[in-house]
């Protein structure tokens, strides 16, 4: 379950330039909360994949960054968010393997794989919410 957690950035979404952006703020992120180098890589990855997709697939949108905070462990947020046409079939659409658009058809199973909590909510016609946390043990 995702954490209502205040958002502390709000990125938009538009271009191949706001993704590179959003890498490199996560990355600052990740490394300021001391995340070793796996696991700093596993993050700036998911989010890699997770934003081209929301540009892609979703026309575009923004990734909201938070840094929830739970008893013994601290941890970093990520929500990718678009308007853009929605997933008919989620579980089809998390299948590795599976692309709609020519790529190689990794990118929502394997940020699921990536991170330690993953969440998506989709509606036809209304847009996309995909977010992940990644935990570090204080």
């Amino acid at each position: 379950m995702m954490n209502d957690t205040e958002v502390l950035a709000v990125l938009p979404l538009q271009t191949d330039e706001d993704v590179v952006r959003m890498r490199k703020y996560v990355r600052e992120r990740v490394v300021a909360l001391g995340f070793g180098l796996a696991d700093q890589t596993k993050v700036v990855t998911a989010a890699s994949e997770l934003a081209r997709n929301t540009l892609k697939y979703g026309g575009g949108g923004e990734a909201h960054v938070s840094l929830p905070e739970q008893p013994g462990r601290r941890g970093i947020q990520l929500s990718f968010i678009d308007q853009g046409p929605g997933i008919p079939d989620l579980d089809l659409a998390l299948k590795d393997g599976f692309t709609s658009g020519g790529g190689l058809g990794m990118g929502l199973g394997g940020s699921k794989r990536l991170c330690d909590e993953f969440s998506i909510e989709s509606e036809v016609g209304r847009g996309t919410r995909v977010s992940v946390i990644k935990w570090k043990r204080m």
